[in-house]
């Protein structure tokens, strides 16, 4: 062990590599950078860190759009997915960009079981990093390659700084696959499963969220401002991701509306839309109209849902032109306000009365008023 004071230099004595690139792949990945890739199942995580990881090794752009500014030796290791499938996606990919794949400088790891909480499993990994030389490290998913509780900040914050010296160690960028929640939040980041050290590991993050046609690339960075998102698919031949339309696109509402529906934790009222989505509640409202026509969404009695209105609703059935009374305004507000044309529809019924026993018969003002 050593002994003595730390090591300590003055700022301006650091010594820096004025001819070393800031990113590994421009505006994406920075060059050293440890991150998490993070998104819902499905959303395409794997398939966008192998088209990283193909850019790496290859220089060619990430996404048909990211320039890469430091190539090298790649090292991947896919927990859930079978080597032969992994082999073929590497494949459809060097194929989409007319690349020699029996030279692709993308090694494989095809050990059954990676446990980066084992000292034995950190050793031989530390042994195969310090004997390859990747630039970059793409591990996918976290969730196996653990046994550790992710919601404890203790026990997980232990195997994130083993990756944090493994990067500082070998000069490597590492990139963890990561799952998220599809319940929306405020920030992407603070989506991803357990605890919050997750998000503030990341030098750089990617976060990918799955869309009606595509899925939407959000990043981030600690030190550098992140590009406006992105929209890709996945597409044939290969198959390989592209970008939709070749250019950034930001989500329809409708889109980003059955997105927060689709990720609600039940129903929503109206007000909780409005909020998340930081949108006028005029448009949020016209919006709302068109998919519940559309039978792409409902309201019920405790706010909006995916679906059309189950048969039993009332009102549900009943022919298009049948005129309907206005619902009484509740917490989260209903996309129909009562207008002069409704109003007149309450002059065709008549006043409602009751009969009180220790009263007369006594006219009620008004629907909503008495007893009616």
């Amino acid at each position: 062990m050593r002994t003595g004071p730390f090591h300590v230099v003055r700022a301006a004595d650091i010594d820096v590599d004025a001819g070393r690139p800031a990113w590994l792949v421009r505006d994406l990945w920075g060059a050293s950078a440890v991150g998490i890739v993070g998104g819902a199942p499905k959303s395409f995580k794997s398939w966008f860190a192998l088209d990283l990881a193909v850019s790496v090794a290859s220089g060619t752009p990430c996404l048909g759009a990211f320039e890469v500014e430091r190539t090298g030796l790649v090292l991947v290791f896919l927990a859930e997915d079978p080597t032969a499938d992994v082999k073929a996606r590497l494949a459809g990919i060097t194929a989409d960009r007319g690349l020699d794949f029996d030279t692709l400088d993308v090694h494989v790891l095809i050990e059954p079981v990676l446990r980066l909480d084992l000292a034995e499993h950190q050793d031989r990994l530390r042994q195969t990093v310090d004997a390859l030389g990747p630039v970059l490290v793409v591990l996918d998913p976290l969730v196996r390659l653990h046994r550790l509780d992710e919601n404890s900040a203790q026990q997980i914050s232990g195997l994130l700084g083993f990756l944090r010296e493994l990067q500082r160690a070998h000069d490597c960028a590492i990139l963890l696959v990561h799952h998220a929640s599809k319940k929306r939040r405020g920030r992407p980041g603070q989506a991803l499963r357990g605890s919050s050290d997750l998000h503030a590991f990341g030098d750089s993050n990617a976060y990918l969220t799955r869309l009606r046609s595509g899925v939407r690339l959000e990043l981030e960075h600690r030190s550098a401002a992140p590009p406006e998102p992105i929209v890709f698919d996945l597409v044939e031949p290969g198959p390989h991701l592209a970008l939709v339309d070749g250019r950034p696109r930001e989500p329809s509402l409708e889109d980003r509306i059955l997105d927060a529906l689709e990720g609600a934790d039940g129903a929503i009222t109206r007000s909780a839309l409005r909020e998340q989505l930081r949108v006028n509640n005029n448009r949020l409202g016209d919006v709302l109209r068109a998919l519940q026509q559309d039978g792409r969404c409902q309201r019920g009695p405790d706010g909006w849902q995916l679906g059309p209105p189950p048969t039993s609703a009332v009102g549900a059935g009943a022919p298009p032109d049948r005129p309907r009374l206005p619902e009484a305004n509740q917490p989260g507000g209903h996309p129909w306000e009562p207008d002069a044309e409704a109003g007149s529809l309450l002059s065709l019924f008549p006043t409602p009365q009751r009969f009180d026993s220790a009263m007369p018969m006594a006219t009620v003002d008004g629907p909503g008023s008495g007893q009616g």
